[in-house]
């Protein structure tokens, strides 16, 4: 289980675990009938979803670091690292791997249509899970019925992908209604299954550079989030460094 206490970056409590704990963390909630909600959170998150944060501030919601933006803000607070980089990408297959055994029945939302088809034949032929249901985030998401969709459906595992803090706004708006039993926010996942997105090499990846790999990629979308809202960030941490008085219990 998740034992550390949390690491305050601009006042968000992340936890600091490794992907081993945190799957075996995610899976004992679930079996215990306890719904967990999982962000990852890089620069960008903490930059955008602050107007969130009171509602995040529960024991349904895990908050882990992503991304070496976390790692800079950690060293220049607190003179240490993350122990292990935890991103969505990374995580979600590692964590169906981890119950290739035993499949779960998968339900996602956000993307486009055409994206989600390519994305849910990944999710079954390559990680060997059940997919239930799928809902674009565009027209799809505007549906008033749509939280009775994904419970007729009956996932045990809700992945949203709309990019922050659009994911993070829908499941904090909408997780008290789903019986889902784990809820994950994971950006830009489907376009990568589907392969309409490429990653970085593997040698980027060891770098810590594939933030750079995107930007050259998509520059105009990923600019200002690597110039201007970096600068935001920083701000940010120090702006709020002090701990809250009352720390989040995992």
């Amino acid at each position: 289980m998740l034992s550390n206490p949390p690491v305050y970056v601009a006042d968000f409590p992340v936890t600091e675990t490794t992907h081993v704990n945190l799957v075996e963390t995610v899976k004992k909630r679930m079996a215990a009938a306890k719904k967990t909600i999982l962000f990852f959170a890089n620069t960008n998150f903490i930059v955008k979803c602050r107007p969130l944060l009171s509602k995040m501030l529960n024991d349904e919601v895990i908050i882990v670091n992503d991304g070496v933006g976390m790692d800079i803000a950690a060293k220049l607070l607190y003179r240490r690292k993350f122990m292990s980089n935890l991103n969505g990408t990374d995580f979600t297959p590692y964590f169906f791997y981890a119950n290739a055994i035993n499949p779960l029945r998968v339900f996602l939302l956000g993307g486009k249509a055409d994206v989600l088809d390519k994305a849910a034949y990944y999710l079954v032929h390559d990680l060997k899970q059940i997919v239930v249901g799928s809902c674009d985030g565009y027209e799809d998401i505007k549906r008033p019925e749509l939280v009775q969709i994904i419970n007729e459906a009956k996932p045990d595992v809700l992945l949203v992908a709309m990019g922050n803090p659009r994911q993070e706004q829908w499941i904090l708006d909408n997780y008290q209604q789903l019986d889902v039993k784990f809820i994950s926010g994971v950006g830009a996942l489907f376009d990568f299954w589907a392969g309409d997105k490429p990653r970085a090499p593997a040698w980027v990846q060891e770098l810590r550079m594939e933030w750079l790999y995107r930007l050259c990629i998509e520059p105009r979308r990923l600019i200002k989030r690597y110039t201007l809202d970096i600068l935001i960030f920083l701000t940010h941490c120090f702006r709020y460094r002090k701990k809250p008085t009352k720390a989040v219990t995992l």
